[in-house]
């Protein structure tokens, strides 16, 4: 099921995170307030997959990296991705522009203010319901951008449209050559998910998340438990703990990832099309009392009118469908309007 959490802030909801918490809060505000453990234990077990080995023309070199990615897919539905490919200076000017933005006026954020679950650019930070079931609001603030299959960008920063353009052009090409990966993994034939999936018009979704500083960070929740919608999510962050993975029913905190890295996750998409051998898994974000964490995701799913159900090939391996289709951009709309 997808996060509890509403994509569509309400208009008294507009008043940045950020500025709330600059300005001097000793106590969590009502609306703010979800009681949350915010404890994960320490993980250094989240696997780690070697893009250049998966993409490597030595046959046994790749065929083990295919081995530990399928491994990684079945029992984590996480894992860390290093070597591919990416400069670091590429994320580190992402990450940079994205706190520009954050920084802009209320009133030139307000201009993106959401209407909708699915408009091409929102920014605000989301409601969740507690266990009254009455509406608070999350401990952070957003900006979500649609890239592809076409492109957007806010006006402010100017900074930020060449290096968002240039970074969702080259995780593109790292998400088409993991799908290449999970389908041979799958054993499907070459292009199957590409053609049937209709990839070169894939959707592809920009997600920033600025969490300030909270005085209680026991008090508020960052972004409450959910799953991703789509094939694939990458990650990365200004290096700050705060993502926890749910494992086995406990959550781990996989905050010692090696410089320069992308943490890769499976959406639910994949769970759907893999006839449910690969799971989307659920994730939270906790926040800190000290420094701002920001966090970029870029999620990547199927063309908008796509079809996504489970693989024919599978079901006819499996013996039945576990999951019904679905236009892809339909499900995800019904997706995002349940989070609340």
């Amino acid at each position: 099921m997808a996060a509890p959490t509403s994509e569509v802030s309400h208009h008294q909801s507009i008043l940045s995170v950020k500025a709330v918490a600059e300005s001097c809060i000793q106590s969590v505000p009502s609306k703010y307030h979800f009681v949350n453990d915010i404890n994960g234990s320490p993980s250094d077990s989240i696997p780690i997959i070697d893009f250049s080995l998966l993409t490597s023309t030595n046959l046994h070199h790749r065929s083990k990296a295919l081995q530990e990615l399928d491994k990684a897919c079945v029992e984590w539905g996480f894992f860390v991705l290093v070597n591919h490919g990416i400069p670091e200076n590429t994320m580190r000017s992402l990450l940079d522009g994205s706190v520009e933005f954050f920084e802009l006026t209320n009133e030139e954020k307000q201009r993106y203010e959401p209407k909708g679950v699915l408009d091409p650019i929102m920014s605000g930070n989301g409601s969740m319901p507690n266990s009254e079931s009455h509406t608070i609001l999350a401990w952070r603030d957003f900006l979500k951008i649609n890239l592809h299959p076409t492109f957007y960008c806010p006006e402010k920063p100017e900074t930020l449209r060449d290096i968002l353009w240039d970074y969702s052009v080259r995780v593109r090409n790292v998400f088409r050559r993991l799908v290449e990966a999970v389908a041979e993994n799958l054993e499907l034939e070459q292009g199957y998910m590409d053609d049937v999936l209709k990839l070169d018009s894939c959707f592809q979704r920009f997600v920033a998340n600025y969490y300030p500083p909270c005085p209680q960070p026991d008090q508020v929740m960052g972004t409450p438990p959910h799953v991703d919608y789509g094939l694939f999510t990458l990650l990365i962050h200004n290096g700050l703990p705060g993502l926890q993975i749910q494992h086995n029913g406990e959550w781990f905190k996989p905050d010692h990832s090696p410089p320069n890295s992308l943490l890769v996750n499976i959406g639910q998409h994949l769970e759907i099309f893999s006839n449910g051998r690969y799971k989307a898994i659920k994730h939270r974000a906790v926040v800190n009392n000290h420094s701002p964490r920001i966090s970029i995701i870029i999620v990547n799913g199927a063309a908008p009118d796509a079809i996504v159900g489970p693989a024919a090939p599978l079901v006819e391996r499996d013996g039945r469908a576990l999951y019904r289709p679905m236009e892809f951009m339909e499900s995800v709309r019904a997706m995002l309007t349940n989070r609340y």
